[in-house]
């Protein structure tokens, strides 16, 4: 049998996507679970903002703050507004995809997106600052000088620049998103935020 593969289109810093987090990783467990002889489980990184060494404008600050707050309204996540405080604030969410990138490599990836999500929405620490993932990448055992050189190597970008191609090529609308390759064929998969059961009887049904 052709195996068919899920891919979430995400971003490291996507507060959405922090949101999702409890739910995706029970979906994730329970497909691994059922159908791991006939599926795989990709990421993909989709790339919120590009590269910027820029402040964020305060109106930015502003929208992203009430975005976290009506996460944390409907959902019930746990935000550490003292990152607002702390931080210099950039709309540069590149690196930590690069960082994603760069942990695939070693396996490690869903290790350094949650230690992404830890540090930037609970510890008010700044994944735009290559600093903070470097100090990430130390913390889940990657080699911290080896890392740091992939993170600027051109390599790296090109390959976030292919993956980001790839995100974009699929049939998504906005982050989080998944979508089923079966059969040849891509098909979109509804995200239900606090029930992953929808999605894993959609997934489940398009299998059989």
């Amino acid at each position: 049998m052709t195996q068919s593969k899920l891919i979430y289109i995400h971003d490291p810093m996507c507060s959405w996507c922090w949101g999702f987090s409890p739910t995706w990783l029970k979906l994730k467990s329970e497909l691994e679970n059922n159908f791991k002889d006939i599926l795989s489980i990709e990421y993909k990184v989709g790339g919120l903002a590009p590269d910027s060494q820029e402040p964020m404008p305060q109106n930015m600050q502003d929208i992203l703050q009430k975005t976290w707050h009506k996460i944390s309204e409907q959902l019930g996540t746990q935000f550490n507004y003292d990152f607002w405080r702390k931080c210099q604030p950039r709309r540069s969410t590149y690196p930590a995809c690069r960082a994603a990138l760069i942990a695939r490599k070693a396996n490690k990836e869903a290790n350094m997106v949650a230690a992404i999500q830890h540090a930037y929405y609970l510890n008010a620490q700044n994944p735009s600052d290559e600093s903070t993932l470097i100090s990430l990448a130390h913390e889940i055992g990657l080699d911290a000088e080896a890392f740091a050189s992939s993170l600027q190597s051109h390599q790296i970008n090109d390959e976030l620049n292919a993956e980001l191609a790839y995100a974009h090529s699929l049939p998504i609308q906005g982050f989080p998103s998944l979508v089923l390759i079966n059969n040849g064929k891509a098909f979109p998969i509804a995200i239900n935020y606090t029930d992953w059961q929808q999605s894993f009887n959609k997934i489940s049904a398009l299998l059989k």
